[in-house]
């Protein structure tokens, strides 16, 4: 099948590149010249665990093609896939969706080029869009040319660090369609992938557009809640893992997404959060647990830098702080509403100074961030800071060399956003430690020490 992907970012890299490896005919289309050339080269722009290998090897084997033509591109495409991003507009109202109605427009014009004996071709929306979007791409399509065309929707649920695996082997398929013959024409596209038993869900496109939305958003409730619960665990001298633990124990309740910490970031969950407000806004509805769902993992950073400031008197002038990890996740460089970025802002703003380092990263944050100092080596960023602040749970700094941490920092403090050791060990090894849902070691608890949420404000 000849496919055309609109957008060579993760969704639209991952999508290609895993449709090539079953056989078909795949051009990717985009207006970055630079990243195009890189591509065509074999070369993979962002970091994902087997992507580069896998773009080289369906480059070579001619199943892929990357171009900024339009003309080519849409041309002789049976099936063209729209994976543009859909960031939150900048007052995170709504989405913008001025990539997809702009790719809608050129497909238009495409489909208005070809002859009356083309097949109709398949435009199918991937990106992930407010309800209603696919319908509107149908209708602008529709006004500007009266030739045949099928449309659909077909959601990605994609983990950043493990995109690969889940494009090759999903846990469902799933897309929305207005007649069968497009529902056929995806069913061919997908079958290779879904060998195992793993569904194909057939449904109508508003079903399959709030699919999308109400997944990540669930998942983000749980890591909200959780972290809801973390909080209240401090206060009253419970300890989170051993209460995450018992929750977990009911098959009802799982251990997916229960993992207290920072809160969530990256470009899905928080960007989905708010397309879901949006979404209730637009028709007078009050989304109120996709509301408190975001509140909960805005204030969640705000709570941990507290533990910061008030560990120094909330004097940070001066001082020095070490971030091991910048990513939102480990196995990615994407720090887009990383949690690092919200507490080195923090720390920026109370005149302390910044050094980071992270494995893949260091180059985005320097473009985000260029007043933080980015150090190329886990334990030289420590020398001479006062603390060091674990953002992400990179695999590397599950068993670091504590003595050698000991000997570079100014003070032997922690404050780890990710729960990685056990309070136990960083009490035999000398360290002032804090975590998340656990009482601090070397410091006053919070039930002790009346510490408080006040200065958390709700947005």
């Amino acid at each position: 099948m000849k496919l055309t992907i609109v957008g060579t970012g993760y969704v639209g890299l991952v999508s290609g590149a895993g449709f090539a490896n079953t056989g078909n005919n795949v051009t990717c289309l985009d207006i970055d010249e630079q990243k195009i050339a890189k591509l065509a080269r074999g070369e993979c722009p962002i970091h994902e665990p087997g992507l580069g290998e896998l773009i080289a090897r369906n480059v070579d084997a001619g199943r892929l093609h990357f171009t900024t033509d339009k003309h080519q591109a849409y041309t002789e495409a049976e099936v063209i896939l729209i994976c543009v991003g859909t960031p939150a507009t900048d007052d995170e109202e709504s989405v913008d969706l001025s990539a997809v109605m702009a790719a809608a427009q050129d497909i238009a014009e495409a489909i208005e080029r070809g002859t009356d004996d083309a097949a109709p071709k398949l435009v199918v929306v991937k990106s992930t869009v407010p309800v209603g979007t696919t319908h509107r791409v149908r209708d602008l399509i529709r006004k500007r040319t009266s030739r045949p065309f099928h449309i659909a929707n077909n959601p990605e649920f994609l983990k950043e660090g493990a995109a690969v695996n889940d494009f090759l082997r999903p846990d469902r398929v799933i897309f929305g369609v207005d007649d069968d013959a497009a529902a056929e024409r995806l069913r061919d596209l997908y079958d290779p992938f879904v060998r195992q038993g793993n569904p194909i869900i057939v449904t109508d496109i508003p079903s399959s557009e709030m699919i999308k939305y109400a997944s990540n958003a669930i998942l983000a409730c749980r890591v909200s809640f959780i972290n809801e619960i973390a909080n209240l665990c401090e206060y009253y001298g419970a300890d989170i893992r051993a209460v995450r633990e018992g929750m977990s124990a009911d098959h009802r309740i799982g251990r997916q997404f229960l993992h207290p910490g920072l809160g969530f970031g990256g470009s899905c969950f928080p960007k989905d959060i708010l397309g879901v407000i949006g979404m209730g806004k637009a028709v007078g509805y009050d989304c109120k647990i996709a509301v408190a769902v975001h509140e909960v993992n805005i204030d969640q950073r705000r709570y941990f830098f507290n533990k910061i400031a008030e560990h120094f008197g909330g004097k940070l002038i001066g001082r020095t702080l070490a971030f091991w990890g910048v990513a939102f996740k480990p196995d990615t460089d994407d720090i887009r509403e990383a949690p690092s970025l919200t507490l080195m802002r923090e720390a920026l703003a109370a005149g302390a100074n910044v050094r980071a380092f992270d494995p893949v990263a260091l180059p985005n944050l320097s473009k985000e961030l260029p007043e933080v100092i980015a150090v190329d080596d886990m334990y030289d960023v420590l020398e001479g800071c006062d603390a060091l602040v674990i953002c992400t749970e990179w695999s590397e700094f599950r068993q670091p060399n504590f003595k050698r941490m000991l000997a570079a920092l100014n003070g032997p403090v922690i404050f780890d956003g990710r729960n990685m050791y056990r309070r136990e060990q960083m009490e035999r090894l000398g360290f002032v430690y804090y975590s998340v849902g656990r009482e601090p070691i070397g410091r006053p608890s919070a039930s002790e020490s009346g510490r408080t949420q006040s200065s958390i404000k709700r947005r």
